[in-house]
């Protein structure tokens, strides 16, 4: 028996003094970046949490407020899995007013279209969600109701979100591309179109836009976009409100380009993706009116000939974690606060957060929460605290669910080719945020001893490269894993 203390004493002690051999390493190479020419005039936040353990490893400005870009998607979507459940899906809901005609098949009144925030409606991202495949499932339910001619409009009703699209505070040079498009209660095509540019064969020439598809959104182009040097990349911005058709585009798109696309954002998703249905109906041979219009009836007096169901939030959360996309985590946000409630907009989103704050006993000092993907400045995150909103989770019983959600590093997603070349042979989860003077790292690693760890580091206001301030980063995440 005082053999086995022996050990335990002895294991413990060196578990100990390898954490304090850790600490120093890392604390001596923090010490040693904020000074660093490049970055001295940057705010740093970098946490390292022993979960298992349940205290701090290392704090640098743990307490320190910070605007955290997307790592924010970590706590929208883990929140969704308690409150939703992974098995939850979006539904959209095609119905009708007015009466059949038995005979002659025409619909006295008028096709309605009700949203429930489905971010994915629409999709090419997948066979079963692309705008054809939809389609084809709404108009097959209207057929099966004997409907082959519609007397009056296509409505639509997007009532479950309020009407901001987009958030006050998000930044006019994002609302006009895909990744800034906001997110409205009727969703189509993750509300995003293609510019498709041919760019010519000379520098600081014109570039031509060839077309815009999907086909049938009604997008009024400003084109100022001249060709760059090969190889240069998207250089392009949008510039457009929500409502408004008038899309402008500035920038540059590589030399000798053909059909070099460009992501932008929709005009007006529900009254879009109501345009769209009706052409679609017009060209299978379902004759509508030449209009369409928003709802103004309640659901209720709607009959309703088809439920549509979105993938599993399971599914939508994996690749919303993987590739970073705004408006599948902005509908969880809204629809979060429409399911507690009943009214899905920005502040709900953010109440149903605070509730979450509250009911796990978490601190939140210094954090605030504006929206559910990162996009806003106004955000704000401490790395202590983020630390310990992962450890929370962790304790979950869906934690497994969430923590595969998140790519993984050397093997998926945005994480992909995070410590390139490195030799890791440990499962490091991980999610990352970037914005201009803005990069973070947060998310989960397994150390030698089978402890599982939480970090979070947060860069704001540096001026060298994304890539640059991404290399010191990482050579801390490379401390933790040794």
């Amino acid at each position: 028996m005082k053999t086995n203390k022996v050990i335990t004493i002895l294991l413990f002690l060196l578990g100990v003094t390898g954490l304090k051999a850790q600490n120093t390493n890392i604390d001596a190479y923090v010490k040693k970046m904020v000074v660093d020419p490049d970055v001295e005039n940057a705010t740093f936040g970098i946490s390292v949490y022993n979960v298992t353990k349940n205290k701090p490893i290392y704090n640098y400005n743990g307490n320190k407020s910070m605007i955290p870009a997307s790592i924010q998607k970590l706590i929208t979507t883990s929140i969704g899995f308690e409150k939703l459940g992974k098995d939850f899906r979006f539904k959209t809901s095609i119905g009708y007013t007015g009466t059949i005609d038995e005979e002659s098949g025409v619909l006295y009144g008028n096709i309605y279209i009700i949203g429930g925030g489905d971010p994915i409606l629409g999709s090419y991202r997948y066979k079963q969600t692309a705008i054809d495949s939809v389609f084809s499932k709404w108009k097959q339910a209207m057929t099966d109701a004997g409907i082959k001619k519609v007397e009056k409009r296509i409505c639509y009703d997007a009532s479950i979100f309020d009407s901001k699209q987009l958030h006050d505070s998000w930044m006019w040079g994002d609302i006009g591309n895909y990744y800034g498009c906001g997110v409205s209660g009727l969703n189509i095509h993750e509300n995003m179109y293609f510019a498709h540019f041919s760019s010519g064969s000379l520098l600081n020439r014109p570039a031509v836009i060839n077309s815009i598809t999907p086909r049938n959104v009604d997008v009024w182009n400003k084109n100022e976009v001249t060709t760059g040097s090969q190889n240069s990349g998207d250089g392009v911005v949008i510039y457009g409100e929500p409502n408004s058709n008038v899309r402008s585009y500035t920038g540059t798109v590589p030399l000798g380009q053909k059909n070099f696309k460009i992501r932008g954002s929709i005009p007006n998703p529900p009254e879009t993706c109501a345009k769209m249905f009706q052409k679609y109906l017009n060209d299978a041979g379902i004759e509508t009116s030449a209009y369409v219009s928003e709802s103004s009836l309640n659901n209720d007096h709607v009959k309703v000939l088809f439920d549509y169901f979105s993938p599993s939030y399971l599914d939508i959360v994996t690749f919303t974690n993987h590739t970073s996309n705004n408006i599948y985590v902005e509908s969880i946000f809204k629809y979060l606060g429409y399911n507690r409630y009943k009214k899905g907009s920005f502040e709900t989103g953010e109440y149903v957060v605070k509730d979450f704050f509250k009911e796990h006993q978490l601190v939140d000092k210094g954090v605030s929460v504006i929206d559910g993907s990162g996009l806003s400045r106004q955000n704000m995150m401490t790395t202590s605290f983020m630390c310990k909103f992962l450890a929370e989770i962790s304790r979950q019983p869906y934690f497994n669910d969430f923590l595969h959600t998140l790519p993984q590093i050397g093997k998926s997603g945005t994480a992909k080719n995070i410590l390139k070349n490195k030799n890791i042979t440990k499962e490091i989860y991980i999610k990352t945020g970037s914005m201009s003077k803005i990069k973070a790292y947060a998310g989960y690693v397994v150390d030698d001893n089978g402890d599982l760890i939480s970090f979070c580091f947060i860069a704001n206001n540096f001026e060298c490269s994304q890539s640059k301030i991404g290399t010191k980063l990482e050579q801390i995440l490379l401390m933790i894993i040794e």
